[in-house]
């Protein structure tokens, strides 16, 4: 299944899929009518742009992880002109089995590029370098423990071992009080929120081990 606002691109697509033996089930040039077509045929794999109608911003991915969500099997490979970065990051953070992300600017033959979807739709993973590239830099851009000072990061270091503030305080030499008051500093430059005092324990030590 194509989705693609193009007409020239959606054609061309649609006929070069065909001339290799793929069935095209639907070619459509919107968010709206790719995710109505996936409800009435389920493909195996679909093929969307980003950019789509109707504001040309991101509704094609946008699509792209609903359909994700809502069919975790189905192969989903994104073109794009451009990485979209805080999408593309939510679409792969779903899982990279049966994912693929490219650069049109960067596909160099039709074969290869044929190839690749036929890989996505078997669950396979096609990530172009690019991408990968800019979102490590964007993760590593808003790492939330860059906010955090050396101390700090080591009592989260210890909170993410589960140990309790008294062993905090021991393994660190330091009073409890004050092992007290560096993780009431790190809930807040880590934004976690005034819930129950376990359950922002969970989260900072969540938060700590998806930032190594």
């Amino acid at each position: 299944m194509i989705a693609e606002d193009s007409v020239l691109l959606r054609e061309g697509l649609s006929g070069i899929f065909t001339r290799f033996g793929c069935e095209v089930v639907a070619a459509v040039g919107s968010a709206d009518e790719l995710l109505h077509a996936v409800a009435r045929d389920l493909p195996d794999v679909v093929v969307v742009d980003v950019r789509m109608p109707p504001t040309f911003r991101d509704e094609g991915l946008r699509a792209a992880i609903r359909l994700r969500s809502e069919h975790p099997g189905l192969g989903i490979l994104v073109l794009s002109q451009v990485v979209e970065e805080a999408a593309a990051g939510e679409l792969l953070a779903a899982g990279t089995r049966g994912v693929g992300y490219l650069l049109k600017d960067r596909i160099g033959a039709i074969t290869q590029f044929v190839d690749e979807v036929r890989a996505v739709a078997a669950g396979g993973t096609v990530i172009d370098p690019d991408v990968v590239h800019q979102l490590l830099v964007h993760h590593r851009a808003h790492d939330p423990l860059d906010t955090l000072t050396p101390r700090e990061r080591q009592v989260l270091a210890l909170v993410a071992e589960g140990r309790s503030n008294s062993a905090i305080a021991q393994r660190l030499y330091i009073s409890e009080a004050a092992v007290a008051k560096h993780v009431t500093g790190l809930y807040t430059k880590l934004d976690l929120g005034p819930d129950a005092d376990d359950h922002r324990r969970v989260l900072a030590a969540l938060t700590f081990l998806r930032s190594r």
